[in-house]
């Protein structure tokens, strides 16, 4: 192996280092964020994600240059390892709108539980107590509009967050079997 191939060699392995292992960090801790409602740090997530999911691009530019220096095309195992990262990347594009979508539903939930408290306090000083009617009676309180917005949102995050999980599993057992790959030739 000539110093070129060797210095590919290296930058094909420090690219898949340092972008695929915390790319698929930032994906396995988003569900936990979701699930704790915690958007801003979900909003990170997806940032990194997107980040670190197109630097992933670099494993395979680099893949490419050191196969065709070393002219292993035809091998199957760099076959199996092309397709194998084209399903990746794309499940890692299905995992970014994902992320996106939970970070939406998140903020729409926020969104709706601070006007509802802004309600329920302006419907408490319009009584001048909370839960004190006008004649004297238990005051009947309709349900604010903004708690199904508050809930449908929470559903549509606890959905993604299995997508994300889900997805997120599969393709780190496709980036293990890749690298399998790579070791084993």
């Amino acid at each position: 192996m000539s110093f070129g191939d060797k210095a590919i060699l290296w930058l094909h392995i420090a690219a898949a280092v340092f972008t695929i292992g915390p790319g698929t960090a930032a994906i396995m801790s988003t569900p936990r964020f979701i699930r704790n409602r915690n958007a801003v740090v979900v909003g990170y997530l997806l940032r990194t994600t997107r980040i670190y999911s197109f630097g992933t691009l670099l494993v395979l530019v680099f893949g490419l240059v050191l196969t065709g220096m070393t002219h292993k095309f035809s091998q199957w195992w760099v076959s199996a390892s092309l397709t194998l990262f084209v399903v990746a990347f794309v499940l890692l594009l299905f995992i970014l709108r994902d992320q996106r979508r939970a970070l939406t539903a998140l903020d729409a939930a926020e969104g709706a539980t601070v006007a509802d408290a802004v309600e329920d306090s302006a419907r408490a000083a319009a009584t001048g107590e909370p839960g004190a009617g006008t004649e004297g009676g238990p005051a009947v309180i309709a349900a604010p509009a903004g708690t199904a917005t508050a809930t449908a949102s929470l559903t549509v995050a606890a959905v993604e967050r299995g997508r994300i999980a889900s997805f997120g599993g599969l393709t780190a057992l496709i980036w293990l079997v890749t690298l399998v790959f790579m070791v084993w030739h």
